[in-house]
């Protein structure tokens, strides 16, 4: 039986040319502009029980600050894990969407103006910034995925 020797999977061709090109894709202003700002609406999600003064409302408030670090948590490692955000993205747009209907829904009359608008408005910039991170590492893959056409090279 002889014995082969394989390159570790790191090492790959295919894999190598994936990373770089993701480590591109990460380095451009849109998607530096679109974690800053997921940071940014992570943390208000998170504080703005506190901030807009529905913090006596302690389940929405529970929800909010729960809501909010666990998107900051999908959303701002964009940068350093840029091929998983796809998926992430979307579980992210899932924590807008609920920011969204969480004043109807959690325990409690939390209903009120201010906790409705500042959750709308917020859920609404938090699923807007999730599809953006999703669609931005979607068209990445789209236009060198399998079977894309690549440029050719120059000659000279």
């Amino acid at each position: 039986m002889a014995s082969t020797h394989r390159a570790p999977i790191e090492e790959h061709p295919d894999l190598m040319e994936l990373r770089a090109r993701h480590d591109r894709a990460a380095a451009t202003p849109r998607a530096q502009m679109v974690e800053a700002l997921a940071l940014l609406t992570g943390l208000y999600l998170a504080a703005s029980p506190w901030i807009v003064g529905f913090n006596g409302f302690s389940t929405l408030a529970v929800t909010n600050l729960i809501a909010g670090i666990a998107y900051m948590l999908l959303l701002g490692g964009l940068g350093n894990s840029y091929e998983r955000t796809h998926s992430m993205a979307w579980a992210a747009a899932a924590i807008g969407i609920w920011t969204c209907i969480a004043p109807w829904v959690v325990a409690g009359d939390v209903a009120h103006t201010r906790s409705i608008t500042s959750n709308l408005i917020t859920g609404v910039l938090a699923t807007l910034l999730a599809l953006a991170a999703a669609s931005a590492a979607r068209g990445d893959s789209n236009r060198h995925g399998p079977g894309a056409r690549r440029p050719m090279p120059e000659t000279h």
